[in-house]
């Protein structure tokens, strides 16, 4: 949009119970008018009739190409919040999402980051947390009207007639039952007043247990949780859709407790009288928020400000990012707890990406490259993605990686405890992207280090990848107790049976026992070790991370790695954090950070990547990543992003050039480099040595992984 309108011009997505209530609320807002609604049979009888003055137009795709829509409500069932929240944002549409914002926090983050790239407005739509009574219940609880507060019971349950399978609230296809539709609400409210009474916003819970009965569709129809926060604040939240609960708030303290009936509603949706109750021992008050404004019209305005104002997100008390993700997370929870996945978000149906399109390919963000012994171009970073517990979230990072331009995979058989193998192989069978694709698998971790496990864990390995081999094999440990002579010959066996089709290696292996297995393969005429996996970075790795754990970042090590052109897939390659401000001479509050990375030495390397990174306006994490990158023999960082900002991050990174004598000067302060710096040298395409890319486009900083 090219200027800013007196009012926003809403158009509603999807025409329902809920889009009837907001156009109530358009109509009586200060900043809204409603114009449009979007509408997959707009010849249904009394569209016009429910949603007066808006034009009644043909789809949903439609509504997001009206030039006259400025912003969009969306209300459509659950489990197309995501897409057409993103679809919107593209258009350059402001959005305003009916609760949930998205089937889980991964969702959300991907609406967010969506707004955050159009620079659109997208707000969550919890009517209730906009309504005056909100805020004064809020004071109340800060100005110690019941002073200490012990524990907070939240509910909104409901009895539909009874079992309707055809209704959404009962169809797993589409998220049905009460934790996504009504539990919510008692979350947020817990979380609000949790940090209320700490003076902030609010709280996230530290402790998250569940339960519920789902019933004959596989929904949950009445369900619990209970929140533990930092402080020792216990909620009980409750749910239902088959079970009417009273649905009165309480707030217990130190010196009473607070009632208020239908919270949700404060006192109506056109206008009326919310009674907070204050019950004191001998006495009680009651407090009145007399209020003529419409409910839904809260909300309306609080968008329209915000969206007037050039703001992406609510102002408090509505539902910030930060809120709206929070409040999504305890809901993962409690839906992990009771083993709830819908249908919806398995591998069989989530066949495209979050934006509802099918995967693309081609894409040249993330360079690719040769690497000795795989048949076929690598990316330049491997992506791990290790923390992901379910598809739908996994598949979010996976399919933007690949869309870039990305197709080199970390994997390793203890991982999740196999999780994150069998995750990357629902997703290359669903993607049917296999064969454009480079799996890494390592095996044989300590304790079961041994060369009779890397065959068994291997089979395993390629049923949950659902494949019949491995394109880049690592043991993931070493066992100096084992001749070298009998780990490879059990990695040969796997070549020749067709079980590993690239090079093979170590994983914190040390230089001696690489030599070793090199010279007994030559020796034999058995396949060789061709690659490493150990860490490597700007900063040296004085103390192993973890047992078993090896450094290559000695001047010895990079000397044999130049020698042998070895490739080294490095993990932890921006030193886990020592290069932002998480680190420093004075900081010393975390005990990995201390004693694995904290020298003089190192915090010299810090203080070079930091002069340069101010004189270039990066990160000092990016100058560490590009020394990585610049190294010349084989090098690749694998990196492990949690959400989309952290991957498009590093992909929109500038190209750092760093020479010979550059990496000198930050591996240990050369004076030659120091004047190349000086000069502005650093503007040539990054990547120097004997790796370097056949490339004319950009190569990303990262953020590394570990």
């Amino acid at each position: 949009m090219t200027s800013k309108p007196e009012k926003i011009r809403w158009g509603i997505l999807g025409p329902g119970n809920i889009a009837k209530a907001f156009a109530g609320g358009v109509a009586h807002s200060r900043t809204g008018t409603l114009v449009a609604l979007g509408a997959r049979n707009p010849g249904k009888a009394g569209l016009t009739e429910a949603f007066p003055g808006a034009r009644i137009l043909d789809g949903y795709e439609t509504l997001l190409g009206d030039p006259d829509v400025d912003a969009i409500y969306i209300s459509t069932p659950h489990p197309s919040h995501a897409e057409w929240a993103i679809k919107a944002a593209e258009a350059g549409k402001h959005v305003l999402c009916e609760k949930p914002l998205g089937l889980t926090a991964f969702e959300a983050d991907a609406m967010i980051h969506a707004a955050r790239k159009a620079g659109t407005f997208l707000g969550e739509a919890f009517m209730y947390r906009l309504h005056p009574q909100t805020a004064r219940l809020v004071e109340l609880v800060r100005a110690g009207a019941i002073g200490d507060i012990k524990m907070i019971k939240s509910s909104f349950g409901f009895a539909m007639p009874g079992f309707m399978p055809e209704h959404r609230l009962y169809a797993k296809d589409l998220a049905g039952g009460g934790i996504l539709d009504v539990g919510g609400y008692p979350v947020s409210m817990a979380r609000l007043i949790a940090r209320a009474a700490a003076g902030k916003p609010f709280a996230e819970p530290d402790k998250v247990v569940g339960a519920a009965h789902l019933g004959q569709s596989g929904v949950d129809e009445w369900a619990s949780a209970l929140l533990h926060f930092p402080g020792g604040i216990v909620a009980e939240v409750s749910c239902s859709i088959s079970l009417a609960q009273d649905n009165v708030l309480r707030i217990l303290g130190s010196k009473g407790r607070i009632e208020v009936a239908d919270f949700w509603y404060a006192g109506g949706q056109q206008g009326g009288t919310g009674e907070i109750r204050i019950i004191r021992p001998g006495d009680t008050e009651v407090v009145e928020v007399k209020e003529d404004g419409w409910l839904y019209a809260f909300e309306v305005d609080a968008a329209g400000e915000a969206i007037l104002g050039g703001k992406q997100e609510f102002a408090w008390p509505g539902m910030s990012w930060a809120d709206s993700l929070g409040n999504l997370r305890v809901l993962d929870k409690w839906r992990a707890a009771i083993g709830l996945e819908y249908d919806i978000e398995k591998p069989a149906k989530r066949v495209h990406t979050i934006s509802g399109r099918k995967l693309r390919s081609g894409g040249t963000a993330i360079p690719k490259r040769g690497i000795p012994g795989l048949p076929r171009p690598a990316s330049c970073l491997a992506l791990g993605f290790e923390d992901f517990r379910t598809f739908s979230s996994g598949a979010i990072l996976l399919d933007a990686y690949f869309e870039a331009g990305g197709n080199l995979f970390d994997t390793a058989f203890v991982y999740g405890s196999g999780y994150t193998e069998t995750l990357l192989g629902q997703w290359l069978k669903n993607r049917g992207v296999r064969e454009q694709s480079v799996v890494i698998g390592k095996g044989a971790h300590s304790p079961l280090c041994y060369p009779d496990v890397i065959g068994k864990q291997l089979t395993q390995s390629l049923e949950r990848l659902q494949t019949d081999h491995i394109d880049v094999y690592f043991m993931h440990r070493d066992n100096p107790d084992v001749p070298v002579d009998e780990f490879v010959d059990a990695m040969d066996r796997e070549v020749k049976a067709g079980r590993i089709r690239g090079p093979f290696g170590g994983s914190n292996w040390t230089m001696e026992r690489m030599d070793e297995a090199i010279v007994y393969a030559e020796r034999t005429g058995k396949q060789k070790p061709g690659a490493l996996s150990n860490n490597f970075s700007l900063a040296e790795m004085l103390e192993p991370i973890w047992a078993g754990c090896v450094t290559s970042s000695s001047d010895a090590w990079k000397a044999w790695l130049t020698a042998r052109q070895m490739p080294n897939f490095a993990w932890s390659s921006q030193g886990r954090g020592f290069f932002t401000d998480r680190a420093g001479r004075d900081r010393r509050d975390n005990e990995e950070l201390v004693r694995v990375w904290y020298s003089e030495r190192n915090f010299g390397r810090r203080d070079r990547a930091i002069e340069l990174a101010k004189r270039l306006g990066k990160s000092p994490i990016h100058v560490a990543l590009a020394y990585v990158l610049a190294q010349p023999f084989p090098s690749v960082p694998l990196i492990g992003p949690r959400t989309l900002d952290e991957l498009e991050d590093s992909l929109q990174a500038l190209d750092i050039s760093l020479s010979p004598d550059d990496l000198a000067w930050l591996d240990s302060g050369s004076d030659q480099a120091r004047a190349r710096l000086i000069a502005g040298s650093c503007a040539a395409p990054l990547i120097s040595g004997l790796f370097a890319l056949p490339l004319t486009y950009p190569l990303p900083a990262l953020r590394e992984r570990g």
